[in-house]
């Protein structure tokens, strides 16, 4: 969107693309890797703090039982996300002007407020956990725990530097997207040899129960008590964000009507692979150690990712297991911090109508950036019922509104799904969006509603006041 690719290059990609259409489905994937990128940023954004502590908790909380839950629960966001690719890459168009025009302007708006609210609100946690982190690691060096916000100060100083300039590298021209989007795929690999490490140490010393780790993937089991953390998976498993950025990094590229199928195979390779294998590594190595976690003492609702890699400690005898679970946990954060970063230079020159420009996206790329104050200030409990509140509905409204243009032949003319084929799409597409709609319906109530009612609880008698006991 920034800088013009070569036509040239594209062209040939396209004869490379029409060529691998005719090979077999190994080689064909094999071919498609070459030129994945897009869905590797989108494993960048997810794979964040909310991810690492919602696998931290399943893992703790009900150990194997809990693994079939974020494979089904990407799925259905996966689904949404072709569909998105789908009207863009048919279109060429931006979506943000293409939903203001072909389904109503407040929508679009909104959809770009809630983008921008959701990469402000979620850039502080982010920083929390990378500070956390790499405190964690300097104890594990020796640092005293007088050092803390030296130590957590510097790394967001650090953090934010390196963040900035890999954003803007995005944004300088096609060289710099590349390297960036290398740069997120080498990133993310990181990230899972780290919990890879992690889980085959702990296989090693025999805690780990690979029966168990197969039924947990295929048996289903509702563990009593893990409602809430199902659903609640399948509210978050792609963020509002994500659905911004996705498309504006296809048109980045470049692609075109002839990517769909590159497209769709990004996203199982770039997206779906490295989500589930990271997250499940993080289960099955909380899973597997959770007994020498609950000797710590810590109870489920209090548990942290980092002081999950200080229980570890305990569990390899050393500071190894807790050093290399803290590097995977500070890569979680640094992609997060940059995608957010990149969304924002693409949101706000659209919803102000601006040209694009480096100058300005690398401007607008800033905006989440206050969120470095997150490395020492605590979050402030109006900031997630405030993202919960904005954010979440309007998930299921873009959801909705690319349906609806992913059905309009007025808009997609002769490459509007028909038949059989759009038949398919549709149920996938409202079984996707039913299943959202029940996980963030338990998102809201306990991210908003819940959190509403305790704080007037709280402000209006102290905190303190005896809660009166339930009717038998």
């Amino acid at each position: 969107m920034v800088s013009q690719w070569d036509p040239d290059k594209l062209k040939q990609e396209e004869a490379t693309l029409d060529a691998l259409a005719t090979q077999p489905l190994w080689r064909r994937f094999r071919g498609y890797a070459k030129l994945t990128g897009p869905g590797w940023m989108q494993s960048a954004m997810t794979l964040g703090g909310g991810s690492a502590a919602a696998s931290v908790v399943a893992g703790y909380g009900f150990g194997y039982d809990l693994l079939w839950v974020q494979p089904l629960a990407m799925i259905a966001g996966i689904i949404m996300l072709a569909a998105i690719s789908n009207v863009v890459l048919s279109t060429g168009e931006r979506p943000y002007a293409a939903m203001r025009r072909e389904v109503n302007v407040p929508i679009a708006f909104l959809w770009g407020l809630a983008t921008l609210a959701a990469s402000i609100i979620w850039h502080f946690p982010q920083y929390t956990l990378a500070a956390s982190a790499v405190f964690d690691l300097s104890q594990a060096a020796g640092v005293s725990e007088g050092a803390e916000r030296s130590v957590k100060w510097a790394t967001g100083a650090v953090v934010l530097v390196i963040s900035i300039i890999m954003t803007w590298n995005y944004g300088s021209n096609a060289a710099g997207l590349r390297f960036y989007e290398g740069l997120m795929r080498w990133v993310v690999r990181l990230i899972i040899l780290a919990f890879l490490i992690v889980v085959v140490f702990s296989a090693a010393k025999g805690y780990i129960d690979f029966g168990a780790v197969l039924t947990g993937f295929t048996a289903f089991r509702i563990p009593e008590g893990s409602t809430i953390v199902i659903l609640g998976a399948f509210g978050a498993a792609v963020g509002i964000n994500m659905t911004f950025l996705y498309p504006y990094t296809l048109l980045a590229k470049g692609w075109g009507p002839k990517h769909r199928g590159l497209a769709r195979t990004d996203l199982f390779m770039s997206l779906f692979v490295p989500y589930i294998v990271t997250t499940s590594l993080i289960v099955i190595a909380m899973a597997a150690t959770r007994s020498e976690v609950m000797a710590q003492g810590v109870p489920l609702e209090r548990l942290t990712p980092v002081e999950a890699a200080g229980a570890l400690q305990t569990v390899f005898g050393g500071a190894g297991g807790r050093i290399i679970f803290d590097l995977g946990l500070l890569g979680f954060a640094v992609t997060s911090i940059t995608t957010h970063m990149v969304v924002c230079g693409f949101c706000a020159c659209e919803m102000f109508g601006l040209e694009y420009t480096v100058k300005r996206y690398r401007l607008f790329s800033l905006i989440p950036v206050i969120g470095v104050l997150g490395v020492a200030l605590p979050f402030p409990l109006w900031m997630p019922i405030l993202a919960s509140a904005v954010c979440l509905p309007m998930l299921l409204i873009a959801y909705v509104a690319f349906f609806i243009m992913n059905n309009k032949r007025s808009f997609l003319g002769k490459l509007a799904p028909r038949g059989a084929r759009r038949l398919i799409w549709n149920v996938l597409m409202l079984g996707a969006m039913a299943a959202t709609l029940v996980g963030l319906s338990v998102k809201f109530k306990g991210g908003v509603i819940d959190a509403i009612r305790k704080q007037f609880v709280s402000a209006t008698d102290g905190g303190s006041a005896p809660k009166p006991p339930r009717p038998a």
